[in-house]
């Protein structure tokens, strides 16, 4: 038998510096569009016309999307919710995401893609930034969506209660 394979965990270099989450962005009209509905990236470096790169500080959230089409219509819509982590910690592998992240929620198909969206443009319109949302929020709407069930709402009091518990940490 093989021993299970290991999880990558995030390092930090040889000299003391913690290394970046790099998340690939990409768009090619009417063919692909891999973009970031939400976050705070350190940095962003235009690689070329096509492509991007954005780096994110251990810890921080962002949010994913990708949609592809060919000469048919659309062939995929994804959104992933992430969250970049800190040294020793334990990560999922990732496409276009190097090392790794934290899978909050993971979206797939046009239907939930958009129900995620509008979740998130319901946090955005009472002034809170989703990045900073609870990440059992992201959870729990995640496995909401999986199992076909009512959609959490995401409210003030429910943002304030995360807070207090954040500053008590």
């Amino acid at each position: 038998m093989h021993p299970p394979p290991q999880l990558p965990v995030a390092s930090v270099t040889d000299r003391g510096e913690t290394l970046l989450t790099r998340v690939s962005l990409a768009y090619v009209e009417r063919r692909i569009n891999l973009y970031l509905r939400f976050g705070r990236p350190l940095r962003e470096l235009r690689l070329d016309r096509w492509r991007r790169c954005a780096s994110f500080a251990p810890g921080a959230v962002f949010c994913r999307v990708r949609w592809e089409s060919n000469d048919y219509g659309t062939t995929r819509w994804q959104l992933m919710l992430l969250q970049a982590c800190t040294p020793g910690e334990r990560m999922q592998r990732i496409a276009g995401i190097r090392p790794g992240a934290r899978l909050l929620l993971c979206a797939e198909g046009e239907a939930r893609v958009q129900a995620v969206l509008q979740r998130i443009d319901a946090i955005e319109a009472l002034v809170i930034d989703p990045a900073s949302a609870a990440p059992a929020y992201w959870h729990t709407l995640g496995n909401r969506l999986a199992a076909c069930q009512p959609l959490p709402v995401y409210n003030a009091e429910r943002h304030a209660a995360w807070l207090r518990g954040e500053e008590q940490r």
